[in-house]
């Protein structure tokens, strides 16, 4: 017991030496900091345009609400489906009905080239048709100014995000597309979820100003309770008049965003490890500097009795101090300028822009400090290790 406390004595008589010691080497001490702050601020700012996309897509989607595609279709752009096989769907049991029918929206989905605000550079929107009871299936849908669009009149609705990112999206502002002029006549919230991205219209009034005709891309529905998926999908799946998948819509929404997050995160993991390998660099010149400024210390501390294990870990306990002001410092940065940042996208299954706000989650500052307190740890294990390793004899010699 002695001996342990002993042991634990001589690391604390060390490492608080050796901190204090920091103020004389301030400068590379600096660099090093300021280097590993830049990976983690880098590694959060990329993460976080991955963790803001897939949060857009994660919140449009609710539990108890339902998908129906055609069978083999990954999006609503490779998706078809008739008039009768949207009756059919809209017929099945487990939705929810009022006195005029049941919560199904079949809806129409195109793609319209609008520029954006910030470049003008031209950019692909989802314009939707959909039908009446659209606005119930998605229960967060609210108009936030104007009004809704009236159905069998050429009038549009536009998603906040949408009338935030692209040009001539403003309420009374007229929109040629489709060989038809539209009035934008709202503008609608949708707890921030894909939905904000998008220009809605009534689907019969879409239809034949796309030579739609009866053709849909999906239909939405409301269910009774999430219990009652299974009942839906079993209803439909088993129509022999039906070739259909049906997805709960929380599982259809991150299917969607799969492919970008995955992409994003791989991007900023690879861009990360090579900013990380130079900041593992000047976290080793940091700490071989301080080694060799206090050769003569060391070997006193050696020759007094103090081991050589205590005068690794207080090397490794500085380094790793460092790294983790590093990583505050960067966390810290990343958050201030990009948590809530407003950027726009490409969803990779419709071709089409999805507008986002960036998110720096505390499980991303996290991840990040532990990268910051990993790159610090391997910078002192080589100097730190040298250092136990001194001559004493020599050291001592050593002017």
């Amino acid at each position: 017991m002695i001996t342990l406390i002993n042991w634990f004595s001589q690391v604390g008589s060390v490492t608080m030496f050796n901190l204090k010691s920091v103020v004389e080497r301030k400068g590379t001490a600096l660099a090093s900091v300021i280097g590993i702050a830049g990976v983690v601020a880098v590694l959060v700012g990329v993460l976080s345009i991955a963790e803001g996309f897939r949060r857009a897509m994660l919140v449009s989607g609710e539990p108890d609400a339902a998908v129906v595609l055609r069978t083999g279709a990954d999006s609503e752009m490779t998706s078809g489906l008739s008039r009768e096989e949207t009756r059919l769907i809209a017929d099945a049991p487990g939705l929810v009905r009022t006195e005029d029918a049941s919560l199904a929206s079949a809806e129409m989905f195109v793609i319209i080239s609008l520029p954006k605000r910030s470049s003008g550079t031209d950019a692909n929107v989802p314009l939707r048709g959909v039908e009446p009871a659209a606005f119930q299936v998605r229960k967060s849908f609210k108009i936030f100014s104007g009004r809704n669009f009236q159905p069998g009149r050429n009038e549009v609705i536009v998603g906040s995000g949408a009338a935030r990112e692209f040009a001539g999206l403003e309420i009374g502002k007229q929109l040629d597309v489709g060989g038809n002029r539209w009035e934008v006549v709202g503008i609608f919230t949708c707890n921030g979820g894909v939905a904000e991205s998008e220009i809605w219209t009534d689907a019969g009034v879409l239809g034949p100003a796309y030579k739609r005709g009866d053709n849909f891309q999906a239909v939405y529905a409301r269910l009774k309770s999430p219990e009652a998926f299974q009942e839906f999908k079993d209803a439909l799946t088993s129509n022999p008049r039906l070739n259909v998948k049906v997805l709960r819509q929380t599982d259809f929404y991150a299917e969607q965003s799969t492919a970008v997050t995955g992409f994003i995160r791989t991007i900023g993991v690879f861009i990360a490890g090579l900013m990380a390998l130079g900041a593992i660099f000047g976290a080793l010149n940091t700490m071989y500097s301080a080694v060799s400024a206090r050769t003569r210390e060391i070997a006193t501390l050696r020759a007094l009795g103090f081991g050589a294990s205590p005068v690794i870990l207080s090397i490794l306990i500085e380094s790793v101090v460092l790294g983790t002001m590093g990583g505050v410092l960067g966390a810290g940065a990343a958050y201030l300028a990009f948590d809530g940042f407003q950027a726009a996208t490409i969803n990779w299954q419709t071709f089409s822009q999805v507008v986002f706000a960036f998110s720096v989650t505390p499980a991303l500052l996290t991840q990040a400090i532990v990268w910051a307190v990993l790159i610090g740890l391997i910078g002192g294990i080589f100097p730190a290790i040298r250092a136990a390793r001194l001559p004493i004899a020599a050291a001592l010699r050593d002017v």
